[in-house]
């Protein structure tokens, strides 16, 4: 009954993939690394051995949700840019042209109300520390909101042109 403890929560944080096979572990090292990493660091992580955490980085990278940097000994990342594109593509698939676009408009309406509101052309530029200390923790919070509205609209105004395909670029 021990082992049942932890079924409707996530894992213990020690060892996040225990009840994935190898592979999903390799997986899930490599989401979750923040800068290149060697197989053996990987197979740490991902509790296999070096070498078939270097099989299945080899079989990531041949799919291109790895990139692989050449050296003694080589070193492994996800590809952000791969995820990016899987999300657009999911984006493209789940939602209409219509629909993209009109997330589209509610995103750039919410980032031109922080624009007005903290008069600045993104959250880079706001001083935070120009703020009232009871108001400082609501200003991080809108910050990290407009980032993501300007990320979303990003991704939302591709998907949008990838699913409108050549007359995309007439919607201006």
């Amino acid at each position: 009954m021990a082992d049942d403890t932890h079924r409707d929560g996530p894992p213990p944080f020690e060892r996040p993939f225990e009840d994935e096979d190898t592979k999903q572990r390799v997986y899930g090292a490599v989401l979750h690394a923040r800068e290149p990493m060697t197989a053996a660091e990987i197979a740490d992580r991902a509790d296999c051995s070096t070498e078939s955490a270097r099989t299945h980085l080899s079989f990531y990278a041949e799919l291109g949700i790895v990139v692989r940097h050449e050296g003694r000994p080589a070193g492994y990342e996800r590809n952000d840019d791969y995820f990016e594109w899987r999300r657009v593509n999911e984006l493209a698939r789940r939602h209409t042209v219509d629909e993209l676009q009109a997330r589209v408009s509610e995103l750039t309406d919410r980032i031109e109300s922080y624009r007005a509101e903290y008069d600045a052309d993104s959250p880079a530029d706001v001083h935070v520390l120009e703020f009232d200390a009871e108001r400082i923790d609501d200003v991080y919070a809108d910050l990290g909101d407009w980032a993501t509205a300007i990320e979303e609209r990003r991704l939302h105004e591709r998907a949008r042109r990838d699913a409108a395909g050549p007359a995309a670029s007439s919607y201006g």
